[in-house]
């Protein structure tokens, strides 16, 4: 199969219908064999009968639905578990996606062997003060903590080679950073192309402001996991130990200054109570250290590694 597209959604049964009706156009002139997967997030609205009305007419288009809403996340990782194309296209479900991209994102991946290509959406329209301005400083952390020079890490206008897909989990709202996912797990060729941003046609936009606190706290945690999560303690061990040490001097130079003076005393100067904070917040770093590695060594993926290709073994 040529293609896979993922398309989360949530109350968007307004849009449905023209979005599929459109992708479909597209698919029939390019003559791929093509599956559209919409994932349903728990929509209140009428998103499931619309998503089987769809099918009925077109066996190509299929549906996973969620008891509750779970959010983006979720329903990418599911919608990424049932592709079976060669390339994974997704795109966002409101129509300011436009399914004209996908020859040419579906040709940077197979012919210019991109494993990845997100899409960056350079004219926006999109209210400045509340998404714009936040989303340049998302995107400016995101590059400088990762490495990875993309300008729209959160564009839902995303492809990738299926292998990519199938190396990932997305959870909590990771759909953001899947770019800095890839490359944990090896996928270092990682594109973008400027794609078209539409006005919205139909309803509201899902996300409220709880999306950029969310969004600092999953990079904070990729960050993490990527570089320790096999090792923690590495991370706090480290500075731990520096803690106490720093603790532990400063606490010997007080104690030989009350030696050196008969005029000294430890219990009225705030240093004292300073340096036994930091001693013992230094141990508590070690031991979180240790708790870390005993959950570590005892999980079941502890030895699960990513491999490429295999020769002369069986």
């Amino acid at each position: 199969m040529d293609l896979s597209i993922v398309v989360p959604l949530f109350n968007e049964d307004e849009s449905l219908p023209e979005l599929c009706g459109w992708i479909e156009s597209v698919m029939q002139q390019n003559g791929y064999s093509y599956e559209v997967i919409l994932v349903d997030d728990g929509s209140t609205d009428a998103s499931w009968e619309v998503i089987q009305a769809i099918g009925k007419k077109n066996a190509s288009f299929k549906g996973i639905k969620f008891q509750r809403n779970y959010g983006k996340s979720a329903a990418l990782n599911e919608g990424f578990k049932a592709a079976h194309g060669d390339v994974i296209i997704t795109m966002d479900a409101d129509m300011q996606d436009s399914p004209d991209e996908v020859p040419e994102l579906r040709r940077m991946i197979i012919e210019e062997g991109y494993d990845m290509v997100s899409g960056w959406k350079k004219k926006r329209y999109d209210n400045t003060l509340t998404k714009n301005i936040p989303s340049k400083l998302f995107n400016a952390v995101a590059r400088s903590s990762s490495g990875i020079q993309l300008h729209d890490f959160n564009c839902g206008l995303k492809a990738y080679r299926k292998k990519v897909v199938k190396s990932i989990e997305v959870y909590g709202e990771m759909h953001r950073y899947i770019p800095i996912l890839a490359k944990w797990s090896g996928f270092r060729k990682i594109g973008e192309k400027v794609v078209e941003h539409r006005a919205r046609k139909y309803g509201v936009t899902k996300f409220g402001w709880q999306r950029f606190v969310n969004g600092f706290l999953d990079l904070a945690t990729i960050m993490f996991l990527g570089k320790f999560g096999k090792r923690p303690m590495q991370f706090f061990g480290l500075l731990g130990t520096l803690s106490f040490l720093i603790g532990f001097v400063a606490s010997i130079s007080l104690i030989v200054s009350k030696f050196m003076s008969t005029d000294f005393s430890l219990t009225n100067r705030p240093s004292f109570y300073i340096a036994l904070t930091t001693m013992i917040i230094g141990m508590q770093l070690f031991l979180t250290g240790f708790v870390a590695e005993l959950i570590a060594r005892n999980a079941s993926e502890r030895n699960v590694y990513l491999i490429e290709e295999k020769s002369g073994l069986d």
